[in-house]
Order: structure tokens, then C-alpha cells, then sequence
């Protein structure tokens, strides 16, 4: 007995000493004691009340994930019954906070003089842990850049963090093959170390990101730095004749701007400004600023917000009006549909803000049809006031690349009590940048359809005469920037007034949009232009309200409003 205690706690004195030097777990499952000892630090990682136990089968279902403890049992009955002499399995444990973790537990038998199993003696290491260094670069990884920066306690006020990317890596991959890719993260490794001085440390992260630290530089030293990594980088490509061509973007964040000691804060900021690189065309670098970031941070808010809206029958948005007037005949014949968007985190946000993000999120496709169907219920429930009335209303290019339009836009007509004619679809020109054969397909049958189309911002795009071919049109507009400067400068003038006789010469009717006051009025008078819209007649509101301007004669007497 005395020399089964002594072997025990020599067990276990080498596990306690070498506790502290190694970050997997050693154990000893004394099969003759039932028990069981860890290495101490295992009770803080996982869900077990101790790290040295009696009754080890019952102790282990309080941390091994549940699904996983029958067949470790299994095979653990098998080594100590002496049918195998080596247990490796991977399998699953819980945490403190019960998550699983992936594990690796392997150990092997000892057996007494008569050739029973005494102890079963062994090592854990968890295999979903991040590397701590990276074998296809030959560089540390992101774990050891974590433990270099999270035992500072105080900001850091001088040097910086230069993180790097190389730029399409992922058709490198493609296109060459995973080793290859491996061959060009080791030596852009080799570029960017050449370049480095003793006290800037290398790490690669996550993919084919680089990070450096540096911490008595500044952000002119990062700029300088960069640019002989990315000469660096060229020299290699024409020292393998260009068999494959990349270049690197940068994110740099500059502690003397931007003091912090946050790992968390570190890995986002930099994250923002290299992706902020990548935007701006990759092969350059971007500076991180929390002017920017804090526009990032609003922007991911909003679409949030908008996304919650969506989920919760479009609460916050709403459709407002603005009366648009045949000059001819001196009346409202149609309205211009336009979407508001109001939540509590942000109040009211602008159009020009929250659209984009509609379109980008794709949330335009539910909120664009919402749109159509609140749009003709309006002109439906304005019968009594005016007959036949028109409404536009804006569709994107999301809706039309991604989504059967056309077919929404019929569905929704054969709902409602109205003729496909009193629906007009406005089209922006500068969110349609070139033709695009579904543009034109969509036009043209929206036509087939007697359903007429309308393109918004006319004269702000580049090709605007081309769009007049190919969509034929029935309205273009012409916004306030471009009215107002032909009010003010005699080529602009002309120009305008060329455009609505041109607009006239090919069947086109012309709207002008943002006329405000009385001279500006007499003026577009001249022009001759088809309609007019601006707040000289009405700001866009609410349907009640265009309701009451309506039932109270307000709107065509040209008061300002």
C-alpha cells in the first residue's frame, strides 16, 4: 500500500509541476483507488468541482457533453478490463458556462506485477483551440498576438498596428491550388520580415491577414513600412516572372490617435480599416478614424432597425405624398409615392440614408412591394377628390435584378379597383449606371402592360440620351440641382430648355422637380415643361393630410407651405 501511495503522489507531483509549463491537461485514473487526478487548471476551464475525484464514472457526467459519455465509457471499459492498452478518443467536455468544448484525450495502461491495470495515465488537449503559430507561414499566430496584448493594462499612446491582406487570396487558392496558396502566405511572410526592425512583431491571423505591432512608431513610419512590404511584394512576383500577380491592402491603426490596450478593440478597428482598403479599390491602405468607424457602427444600427421593422409589418415606415401638376391644365393629375422611415433608436432618418441600406441589405424587396400596394390603396381611397389619378412610384434595381417585379406590380393592380395606366414606374437613373438587358426587358413589358415608366434624376447620369432609346419613356424628370442652375446661369438655361424641346421632339413629357417660389415658376412657365413638383405647391405628407389640402382647396392656390 505504501508503494501505491508513493506512486500516486509522484503522479501527481509531476502533474502539478509541470502545470504551469504546459497548456494541455495530464491525468492519472488510479483504477485500484477509483479515483482520479487532472492538472489543477482543468477545474477552472471545465464544469467539474474539482480536479482530483473518487468515483470517476459517476464525476464525469457532470462535465462530459452527454451525447459523448456512453461511448467513452465504452471504450474506457475496454482498457481497464485489459482488451486494449491505449485510450484515444475525441469527444466533447463542458465549460464553466456549460458550452462544449472539443477535446482529445488519449493515455495509456500501466499494468501491477501480475499484469492487471493499475493506472491508466494520459494527456488532454483541446482540438478546437485557435494555433498558436501558423506552420504555412512559419509565423505566430493570433493566439500569441492575443497573449502579448491583453496583459497590458494601460492604453498604449505611441506606435501602431499595421494589419495586412492580400488581396483576392481566395482565387490564388482557386486558381493554383491550396499548397500553392500555402507557398505564397510563406513568402509574403518572407517579404514583409525583411522589411521588419527588431522591435516590430509578426503575426499571421486569421486567412491570409498579417498583423504587425509596433510600439514606438507612428503612423508616417506604418505608411513607410507599407510601401517597401508591397515593393517587396513585387520584387517576388517579378522573380517568378509573374507566374501569379497580388498585391496587399493595409489597415493602420495609430495609437498616439486612437490610445487603447484592447485586444477586442484592436482586432475590430484594424478589421474596419483593412476592409475600408479593400474597399477603396485594395492595394492601398486606409487609417483608421472613430469618426468613420462611428459611422459604420450607425449604419449596422440602422439596418438592424430596419430589418426589425420588416419583421414587425413595416411599424416605422410610411408613404408620403407629394402632388405632381400638369401645367396645361393647371391641376394635380398624379402623386409621387415617397417612403419615410422613423424608429426610437434614430428618430427620423432621411431617405438619401436609409434607402441605400434598404438596397444593400435587400430588404428594398419587402419594403418595395409594401411601397406599390400602400400606393394604389391611396390613390383608391383619393377617387372622390380626383378621378383617374396617377401615382409613381420609385422601384429599384435590386428589385428589378433579384426579383419577378413585374409580376408583384400585376398582382397587386388586380387587387385593387384601378386601371393599370393610372400606375407609373419611376426608375433612377443613377441606379442604373449601364444598360442592362433586364432593364430593358422590364421596360418594355411594363409598356406591353400600359403601365408607364418614368426616369427619375434625368440629367445627372452620363448617357442620358442612350437611356431615352433603349427605355422609352414615357416622363424623364429633371431634379432641383439641375433646374436651379439653369435658372441661374444663361448655358444651363439653354441646355434645359434644349432638353425639354428634345424631350418633346421624341414623344417624351418632362417634369421638373423642386420648384419652390413664384419666379421660379414664371420661368419653367416658359420652358414649356409638361409638369411641375415642388414644395410651390406641396411638401410631401401623410395621406390625411393630402387628404384635408384636398377637401379644403390648399394645394393648387401655390402657397408655400
Amino acid at each position: 500500500m505504501d508503494k501505491l501511495n508513493n506512486e500516486i503522489q509522484s503522479f501527481k507531483r509531476m502533474i502539478d509541476i509541470l502545470d504551469q509549463c504546459i497548456d494541455d491537461y495530464l491525468y492519472v485514473l488510479d483504477v485500484e483507488n477509483d479515483s482520479y487526478y487532472i492538472s489543477p487548471h482543468a477545474d477552472i476551464r471545465f464544469k467539474m468541482d474539482k480536479h482530483e475525484f473518487n468515483n470517476p464514472s459517476e464525476e464525469f457526467k457532470k462535465f462530459f457533453y452527454y451525447k459523448d459519455y456512453d461511448i467513452v465509457m465504452e471504450d474506457l471499459g475496454k482498457v481497464l478490463a485489459g482488451e486494449k492498452e491505449f485510450h484515444n478518443m475525441q469527444y466533447r467536455w463542458l465549460s464553466k458556462s456549460g458550452k462544449t468544448i472539443w477535446i482529445n484525450c488519449r493515455g495509456s495502461v500501466i499494468y501491477d506485477d501480475d499484469h492487471h491495470v493499475k493506472y491508466l495515465v494520459g494527456c488532454i488537449n483541446e482540438i478546437g483551440k485557435k494555433q498558436i503559430a501558423d506552420n504555412a507561414s512559419g509565423l505566430l499566430g493570433e493566439v500569441s498576438f492575443k497573449n502579448l496584448i491583453i496583459p497590458i493594462q494601460d492604453d498604449m499612446h505611441k506606435g501602431f498596428v499595421l494589419r495586412l491582406g492580400i488581396d483576392n487570396f481566395k482565387n490564388i487558392n482557386e486558381n493554383y491550388g491550396l499548397k500553392y496558396g500555402d507557398e505564397i502566405l510563406k513568402q509574403t511572410g518572407n517579404c514583409i520580415k525583411k522589411n521588419l526592425l527588431n522591435h516590430q512583431k509578426l503575426y499571421r491571423i486569421v486567412s491570409d491577414e498579417f498583423i504587425i505591432l509596433d510600439l514606438f512608431g507612428n503612423k508616417k513610419d506604418a505608411k513607410n513600412l507599407y510601401n517597401r512590404i508591397c515593393e517587396s511584394i513585387t520584387a517576388y512576383v517579378e522573380s517568378i516572372n509573374y507566374e501569379v500577380y497580388y498585391t496587399l491592402s493595409a489597415g493602420i491603426l495609430d495609437f498616439e490617435e486612437n490610445p487603447t490596450a484592447s485586444y477586442t478593440e484592436i482586432m475590430k478597428w484594424t478589421e474596419f480599416a483593412l476592409s475600408k482598403a479593400k474597399k477603396n479599390g485594395k492595394n492601398t491602405y486606409d487609417i483608421f478614424k472613430k469618426e468613420d468607424y462611428k459611422e459604420f457602427q450607425r449604419k449596422s444600427e440602422l439596418i438592424k432597425c430596419l430589418h426589425q421593422a420588416v419583421d414587425h409589418d413595416f411599424e416605422g415606415f410610411d408613404v408620403y405624398f407629394q402632388p405632381i401638376v400638369e401645367m396645361n391644365k393647371n391641376k394635380i393629375t398624379s402623386l409621387e409615392a415617397l417612403l419615410r422611415f422613423k424608429c426610437d433608436t434614430f428618430g427620423n432618418v432621411a431617405p438619401y440614408e436609409f434607402i441605400p441600406l434598404l438596397e444593400e441589405s435587400d430588404l428594398i424587396i419587402p419594403v418595395g412591394k409594401w411601397v406599390l400596394e400602400k400606393s394604389i390603396q391611396s390613390i383608391c381611397s383619393l377617387k372622390s377628390f380626383i378621378p383617374n389619378l396617377k401615382v409613381h412610384v420609385n422601384v429599384s434595381y435590386v428589385q428589378v435584378l433579384k426579383t419577378a417585379i413585374l409580376k408583384d406590380i400585376l398582382n397587386i393592380i388586380n387587387r385593387y379597383d384601378i386601371e393599370k395606366s393610372q400606375l407609373v414606374i419611376e426608375l433612377t437613373e443613377s441606379g442604373f449606371i449601364e444598360s442592362n438587358k433586364n432593364f430593358i426587358n422590364f421596360c418594355n413589358n411594363l409598356q406591353k402592360n400600359d403601365i408607364q415608366l418614368a426616369l427619375d434624376d434625368f440629367g445627372t447620369g452620363y448617357s442620358n440620351f442612350h437611356y431615352l432609346y433603349n427605355l422609352k419613356p414615357n416622363c424623364i424628370k429633371i431634379d432641383r440641382g439641375l433646374m436651379k442652375n439653369a435658372l441661374t446661369n444663361d448655358y444651363e438655361n439653354l441646355l434645359l430648355k434644349h432638353m425639354v424641346d428634345m424631350s418633346h421632339s421624341v414623344g417624351v413629357k418632362m417634369c421638373i422637380e423642386g420648384v419652390e417660389t413664384e419666379s421660379e415658376l414664371q420661368t419653367l412657365l416658359q420652358m414649356k415643361a409638361d409638369y411641375i413638383q415642388g414644395y410651390y405647391y406641396s411638401k410631401p405628407c401623410s395621406l390625411d393630410e393630402l387628404k384635408y389640402k384636398l377637401e379644403n382647396h390648399l394645394i393648387i392656390r401655390g402657397c408655400n407651405e
